[in-house]
Order: C-alpha cells, then structure tokens, then sequence
C-alpha cells in the first residue's frame, strides 16, 4: 500500500512517500480503508521525538492518529463492525509505527465509532483527536454542567472550535479567545469572543464578573497564568497545553482513545449540534507540505490529507 512514513527523527523533511507492506489484522481489530486522516500537532511532536521518553517509535513509522474510511475486513474476535461500514477513529496504541496517513490502518476497535452520517469523510477525519480532547476534558476533568460560563482560549482552533460546540450542547455560556478575524466565527458556532493579550482579565471580568466556572486552556503560556485569576470561587482549570497548569491548582489533559466518548460526538454531529471546520485538504503525497501549515498555527480548522 501506498503511505507517508520516517525512518528517523525529524522534521517535515523526513517524510517519504512510498510502498509499505499492508498491516497485519490481529484479532480485536479490522482493517480501514482509508479515505481521509487528519494532521494534528502531537504528530510532528512525536516525529520530532519530544514524546520519545513515553511512546516508543518502530521504525520506519506512519504517522496519524486520526482516521476516517471503511471497514475492509474485520478481525476474528471483532462483532462491533462488519466489511463496508462508516468509521472513524482515534487510532492510538501503546507505541507509534502503524498510523493513519496511509492507504490501510489496522485500528482496534476500542479506537473506533461509526461516522456521523451527515459528515464528509474529510470532516469526519477531523473529528476523532480534537474532538474527544475537548469532550474528555469539558465532561470529566471540568465536569461541565447546564448554567456553567466556560472559558475557551484559542477557541477559533481544531480543539477550541470543537469544545465551543460541545461546552453550548452542554448548557453552558461560552467565553472565547481569538484573533479578531475570527470572532464573527465564534458568534457562529455560539461563543461570545474577545481578543487575547494585554488586557484578557479585564476583558473578561467585563463579561463575567463574578469569575467564570471553568477554564479550557489550549495554549499555555501567558493565558494559562491569568486564568486562574478569572476564576469564580469554585472554579475549574484544565490545559492542554502545558503542565504548568498543575502549579496552578489545576489539570493536565492528555486524550486517550475512547469508543464510547466518540460515539457520543458522531451523535452530536448528525443532530446538528457539532460541526466540523476543514481549513484544506491535500493529497496523501503531500503530507510535509501538509505538516508545515499545521506547524505555523495559522489555520482555522482541521488539515486534512487524502490517500
């Protein structure tokens, strides 16, 4: 089969497109024909081997965790899917070698859910990853609730547009940080925006004086250290984006890998509730390129790469 793989650590430079055998089935999974992945940046921070201390790499790897397609075949233990079924997933395992930016992925079944109806399969490959981060971390660690005010920073981004639609079909108010470029987007998807930098706090009290129930980090850095001033009394902060948010009274976020956690956003997404912004799609073959966008951090929504 045809995919995107490295042999070392790198940058976008090490990719190579080429043949690769077709991944083995094991027993708890089915194999996915590929029809789209998305590109998110904990790919190029694994290839850059920042996440060498906790994933072990097999090399040559291919890179991706995020997977939309259908079933080929399924595995012999497998009852959950069937050959020609709609899928997507968040096709992460315990080490990185086998990812989804290929022609064919072996995706166990506990990373996998049917695809929203009502999404295209590029759209659909963008939900997985950002989706269950900003689910995972607005439903348990924030324990986001009807009536809350929730704070988003980089809510215009893949995860923070994701949990601006999640934390509205919860009940909440939803709070954003943007550029101002993207703050009729925000209104659009249910957010009351404002722009970061000099000044947050006191853009923020303006709106909520009393300190917002949650915070949703996605940034770290200078925004992840006035947050927990914007905090009612009984408030919550969870970052994604750095650590740091531990000396702060607060939760470190890492998604993981949940079937019913992603059931529960394709069925969010096909009532209409969640929708899923795809900023450019390329093919499979130009998968750097694709990188090096996501690297800048300019894009509003999610890269997406077809085989």
């Amino acid at each position: 089969m045809k995919a995107i793989i490295y042999r070392t650590y790198g940058g976008p430079e090490v990719l190579e497109y080429g043949e690769v055998p077709q991944p083995k089935l094991g027993p708890d999974a089915v194999l996915v024909r590929v029809k789209a992945a998305s590109v998110n940046p904990v790919d190029w921070k694994i290839q850059a081997g920042y996440l060498d201390s906790v994933l072990d790499a097999v090399f040559p790897v291919i890179p991706g965790w995020d997977v939309a397609g259908v079933v080929e075949q399924a595995g012999v233990a497998v009852t959950e899917f069937a050959p020609g079924d709609e899928v997507i997933g968040y096709v992460r395992e315990d080490f990185v070698s086998r990812g989804t930016f290929a022609e064919y992925v072996a995706a166990p079944v506990r990373t996998l859910a049917r695809k929203p109806a009502n999404l295209t399969f590029e759209e659909a490959a963008g939900l997985p990853l950002a989706g269950l981060t900003a689910y995972q971390a607005l439903t348990r660690t924030l324990q986001v609730r009807n009536g809350a005010t929730v704070l988003v920073h980089a809510a215009a981004g893949g995860v923070g547009s994701l949990a601006v639609q999640i934390a509205r079909s919860l009940g909440a108010r939803v709070i954003g940080t943007a550029s101002e470029h993207n703050h009729d987007y925000l209104r659009e998807l249910g957010a009351e925006p404002i722009t970061y930098g000099e000044g947050l706090v006191d853009r923020v009290r303006s709106l909520a004086p009393q300190g917002v129930d949650a915070v949703l980090d996605l940034v770290g850095g200078d925004a992840l250290k006035v947050s927990s001033e914007l905090l009612a009394a009984d408030g919550r902060l969870a970052s994604i984006a750095d650590a740091a948010v531990l000396g702060l009274g607060g939760h470190y976020v890492f998604v993981r890998p949940d079937a019913q956690d992603l059931a529960a956003l394709a069925d969010l997404a096909e009532s209409g509730k969640l929708r899923v912004e795809v900023a450019t799609t390329l093919p499979l073959e130009r998968a750097a390129d694709a990188q090096r966008l996501n690297r800048e951090g300019h894009t509003r929504g999610k890269i997406i790469v077809v085989p």
